[in-house]
This record gives C-alpha cells, structure tokens and sequence, in this order.
C-alpha cells in the first residue's frame, strides 16, 4: 500500500481564476495540485487563491517557481536564457524566490520545484556561477523550511548529481520528469530515475516521444501514447513520492489528465 498523493499542476488546466482552476480540478477528480505561485506575487485576482481551493476540497501539496526571462521558443533560446544563467535577470529571479517562498511558507508547503536552467557538464566560471545562485536560492527556502526541487530534463542524469553531490544541500532535491529526458535527450528515463532516486521529492507524469530531428525537442503526448516505459518507470517510484501530472500541450487538457489519471488508476500507481 502506498502513502503518495495523486496531483495535477495547476498550470496543466490553463485556469484564468482560482474559481477556474478549482472547478477544472473537481472536473478531474482530482484533490491535489502543484501551483503555480508567481501569479499569487503578481496577480491581485490570485491574493485569495489558497482559501479558494480550501474552500472546494482542494489541497496544494508543492509550488512551482520559474526563472525570469526564460524563452521556450527552441532549444537554442532556453539553453541561453533558462533558470539562473542570465545576469541581467538574476535579481529579478531572486527577488521573485524570496517573494514566492514566503508565500509557500505561509501556506505550509514542503515543496518548491524549478528549472536551473542548462548547467555545463565542465568546471568553469559559467557553472561555477550557476551553482553559486543554486545555493543562495536554497539557502533561501531552507530559512523557510522548504525543500527546493530541481526539475530534470536539461540536463542528464549525471550531471544533475554532479552537482547535487558538489552542494550536498539538505533542502536540495529533484523533481523527475520522464519526459523532459525524452524531450531533452538527456538520456533514458528509468536509467536516470535509478541514478537519482536517492533526491527524488515528487515526479511529474508526462510522457514524450523522442524526436527524430537532431537539436529539436521531442513532442510531449497524452500520458501513455510516448515512450515512457510507465509500468517500469513505477517500479522506480518510491511509494513516499507524490505523482503529479502534468500536461503542457494539447487542446484537451482535462481529457488528457484523466486519461493519465486512469493509467496510473490501472497500474495501481495511486
């Protein structure tokens, strides 16, 4: 019997209101989510979003951060402007985390997840530098009692342990994503969740085919129409780690989360 909770990113379910995004997760019959916390910073109609999901059943059981000034156009783009790498917007990125991280403190949180951006395999002043603001940002949510989760796919497995090994933070985790190291091309999925198991907070359920043009992403699919072997992936899923799923393309959202919602139903994942 595992203890995990099934959740869904609140992000996946394009809500334009906490009211929205409410109604999409009982849509889904699902009672958890990961939020998107930035729109609580920034956005007054988000001020009275955790009451909001309180009051329709809802529980939040992470959050999520993005970088400023991140650009997803191709992979060219994010490899340049992705997570903590660009200077002109590391203060921003910053300022934002210490904003967000009381935000998710106040609501009681265990979990911040983030991309880092593309860290260099090599040492060098450039992964030197990302490093550097990876422990100032956990130090950051150490002071408020949350761990922070690197999110895979950017880089491989090795790398990322590489660098979790050279921090040894305690507050300093992975949220994997299978998808992402298809997406990516960073390497297989059940290969690198084996290789990280030991920092793995909380796993996304996306699921991906590799792409068949070099230096292009794959294509994220439905949760069970890629390449992730999902039978096998859970088996590597330590029965403590929330599943959270999550949907970034697609005109179908709430179809597609339950349709993964029912895979991991029949699998016996939650």
């Amino acid at each position: 019997m595992n203890s995990r909770h099934l959740g869904v990113c609140s992000w996946s379910l394009q809500p334009e209101s906490p009211f929205g995004l409410a109604s999409s997760c009982q849509e889904c019959g699902i009672e958890n989510i990961q939020l998107a916390l930035l729109p609580l910073v920034h956005n007054p109609k988000w001020e009275d979003c955790r009451q909001i999901l309180l009051d329709s059943g809802i529980s939040v059981i992470s959050g999520m951060l993005e970088a400023s000034g991140e650009d997803y156009t191709s992979l060219e783009t994010i490899s340049q402007t992705g997570g903590l790498r660009r200077d002109e917007v590391w203060e921003s990125t910053l300022d934002n985390a210490k904003r967000v991280g009381d935000i998710a403190a106040e609501i009681g949180l265990p979990l911040l997840t983030f991309h880092a951006g593309f860290i260099p395999d090599e040492q060098g002043d450039e992964r030197k530098k990302m490093l550097d603001r990876l422990q100032v940002l956990s130090d950051i949510f150490e002071d408020r009692g949350l761990l922070l989760g690197l999110e895979t796919g950017q880089e491989c497995a090795s790398n990322v342990v590489s660098v979790l090994e050279e921090l040894s933070h305690p507050y300093l985790g992975v949220n994997y994503d299978p998808a992402n190291m298809i997406l990516y091309g960073k390497g297989d999925p059940i290969e690198a969740i084996k290789m990280l198991a030991p920092w793995v907070q909380q796993v996304h359920v996306k699921d991906a085919k590799q792409t068949e043009v070099l230096g292009t992403w794959g294509t994220e699919t439905v949760v069970g129409d890629g390449d992730v072997p999902w039978k096998e992936f859970l088996e590597c899923v330590p029965d403590c780690v929330n599943l959270v799923v999550e949907r970034e393309g697609g005109e179908n959202r709430i179809e597609d989360v339950l349709k993964a919602k029912q895979m991991l139903e029949d699998l016996g994942a939650c």
